[in-house]
């Protein structure tokens, strides 16, 4: 199968300074034809960018807040999640809406997939049907130090409210408690502080562990690409919509017919 010809870049951009890693991403299944239009509207930089960050994403560890209320808390938690390559977050709404500070989270929600759950038993269920092992940060005598939790097996970590910790349901489904250890005066840390720690410590051991299985397949991979090369800059932005527009009329035209 040939490879697609690599367009043109648009406006200002001028032609691309280095195809090869275009054509890398193609032969590799990791860019689809129609994907290059987008391309097309960045800079090389950009493409870089998102192409290595991707490559370095994860699904091994994820993150799940419980009533997590306060917005900057929120926001760091997703900020730690994309500094260290988590990929998923997990969300269950508490008292207050899930509203990250966008002064913190700094544009870090455009780039992780966030998922929404109604209970601890409907997040668990999906989540172990998916494969994680539920570790849950919880002040409890049955608590194991962190370092001690098996980071061979995908792990997602439970954080609770800023004021109550866990739900006492969430605490009784985890298949794990751990703490953070600490030797200062304090018992515990801030939960976007504790949520930090635990995905570098985490993330780090995990990818000693387990190599490349670490990493997102190639159709994760590809799947997670194309989408940001959709919401890439003002441009990539519009494009999609138009294309959007395009096969939702397409759409409308068929049922009509």
């Amino acid at each position: 199968m040939s490879t697609p010809s690599i367009p043109k870049r648009s406006g200002a951009f001028g032609p691309m300074s280095d195809d090869s890693l275009v054509r890398e991403a193609l032969q590799k299944g990791l860019l689809e034809p129609d994907d290059l239009r987008y391309v097309a509207e960045m800079t090389p930089e950009r493409f870089r960018r998102l192409y290595t960050v991707a490559a370095r994403r994860t699904r091994h560890v994820t993150v799940v807040l419980e009533a997590v209320d306060d917005g900057h808390n929120q926001a760091a938690v997703l900020r730690s999640a994309d500094a260290f390559g988590v990929q998923d977050v997990h969300v269950l709404v508490g008292k207050a809406p899930f509203r990250p500070s966008e002064g913190v989270a700094r544009g870090s929600e455009r780039w992780l997939t966030i998922h929404r759950h109604p209970s601890p038993e409907a997040a668990f269920s999906a989540l172990r049907a998916a494969g994680y092992v539920i570790a849950a940060s919880a002040l409890d005598p049955t608590a194991v130090p962190l370092e001690a939790l098996d980071f061979a097996r995908p792990t997602a970590f439970v954080f609770g409210n800023e004021k109550d910790g866990l739900s006492e349901a969430a605490r009784a489904l985890a298949d794990v408690r751990f703490i953070v250890p600490m030797v200062g005066f304090v018992e515990s840390l801030n939960v976007s502080v504790a949520a930090a720690i635990t995905l570098y410590t985490a993330t780090q051991k995990a990818r000693a562990l387990v190599g490349e299985r670490f990493f997102l397949g190639r159709d994760e991979r590809r799947a997670l690409l194309g989408r940001w090369l959709r919401q890439a800059n003002d441009r990539t932005r519009r494009l999609a919509a138009l294309e959007k527009e395009s096969a939702e009329a397409g759409g409308d035209g068929g049922k009509a017919g």
